[in-house]
């Protein structure tokens, strides 16, 4: 069921128990049934970030069938994030995900104010004091945008990627950087032109910022938006190359798509769910900040298959980075790497450790802002 309000609660699992009327006609009320709550920024059919969050909560409903699995859309980063999650516990429920970075104070308010749900945030990193019923977790992204960046650079005619960002933070520089990296793999000289929405999900800013990018030579266009749909339209209507990023949107631009970096929160939702529900969250790998990664053989944030288009060469390359970050034969920032203004920020023979890429506030050498 979805109604029209600026917030929509789904069932998404609710296998209802009645019981039929006895011989004396008297009827019995059925057990209440425990609540799984999950909370998004945006549509569930985003073709991005809250398309990714909502398959994984379906991934939860599939694999605890007696659980009332429950999705609430378009919850803004405000007070409007704790009721919503107060919501929920009314409703019964026992685990609580709030899946936006800017769901963080609300999620942690709730947790402190209800010892006794476990309440999870996507992204964030844990205030103090530390609840014992609370923790984040994530994935890192850069690893298979580092892999993408390979693919495109073996796409690329004109050496010059493009890449449509929201804002300027961390997670920001991380992707860019790491897709230009991968793509110097197979292109040493690649650069590439960054141009800025100001918006997760502005439909004509990312228009605006595509074309920007177009304009100007990119050829191979990646984005970091929370709804990807609008960049692949306009990169297969130039009859260009595309990344995706967030969800597969394959479909949207089946003869631009090269491959795309996607979050696969399955395993990952289900595990929680599954430690919540035997009351051992508690000192669990999720009670802090968890962070999954290819070495750790638990990053939720991986790589579609190829397009039709992709270069073998290019295709086995990249292939081959995520074996190395693996085995972690190979570091995401490696040095020598300089920023845009000369400054030596990784030395040769250093690498970033994962606080300090997760910590990133520069561009690398070879990127460019443009204005949409």
């Amino acid at each position: 069921m979805r109604v029209g309000v600026p917030s929509r609660c789904v069932v998404v699992a609710a296998a209802l128990l009645f019981v039929g009327a006895c011989a004396d006609e008297r009827s019995v009320e059925p057990e209440a049934r425990r609540v799984v709550g999950f909370i998004l920024v945006g549509d569930r059919d985003d073709l991005g970030y809250n398309q990714a969050a909502w398959e994984g909560m379906q991934a939860v409903a599939r694999a605890f069938p007696d659980l009332d699995v429950v999705g609430v859309e378009n919850v803004p980063e405000t007070d409007r994030a704790v009721a919503a999650l107060e919501d929920l516990v009314d409703r019964g429920a026992e685990i609580l995900f709030a899946t936006s970075f800017g769901h963080l104070d609300a999620a942690y308010e709730v947790a402190d104010r209800h010892p006794d749900v476990v309440v999870v945030h996507q992204g964030g990193v844990e205030p103090e004091p530390r609840l014992d019923n609370f923790g984040t977790y994530f994935g890192t992204h850069a690893e298979a945008m580092y892999a993408a960046g390979v693919v495109a650079g073996g796409a690329t005619d004109t050496g010059t990627l493009g890449f449509v960002a929201a804002f300027p933070i961390p997670a920001t520089y991380n992707n860019v950087n790491a897709f230009l990296l991968g793509a110097r793999r197979i292109r040493p000289e690649a650069a590439i032109d960054v141009v800025f929405t100001d918006s997760w999900c502005d439909v004509d800013s990312q228009r605006a910022a595509a074309r920007r990018l177009i304009a100007d030579g990119a050829d191979v266009i990646a984005q970091h938006q929370d709804c990807t749909g609008t960049v692949l339209e306009e990169v297969e209507l130039a009859g260009l190359h595309a990344v995706g990023y967030h969800s597969d949107g394959s479909e949207v631009a089946p003869t631009a798509w090269l491959t795309g970096a996607i979050w696969t929160w399955a395993d990952l939702y289900v595990d929680i769910v599954a430690i919540s529900e035997r009351g051992a969250f508690t000192g669990s790998a999720y009670d802090g900040d968890f962070r999954g990664t290819l070495a750790d053989g638990n990053n939720p944030f991986a790589l579609t298959e190829f397009g039709p288009g992709v270069d073998p060469v290019a295709a086995q390359t990249a292939e081959r980075s995520l074996v190395e970050f693996t085995s972690r034969t190979r570091s995401l920032f490696e040095g020598p790497l300089t920023d845009t203004a000369g400054r030596v920020r990784v030395a040769a023979g250093e690498e970033l450790g994962v606080d300090e890429a997760d910590a990133m506030d520069y561009f690398v050498a070879g990127v460019t802002t443009l204005d949409r």
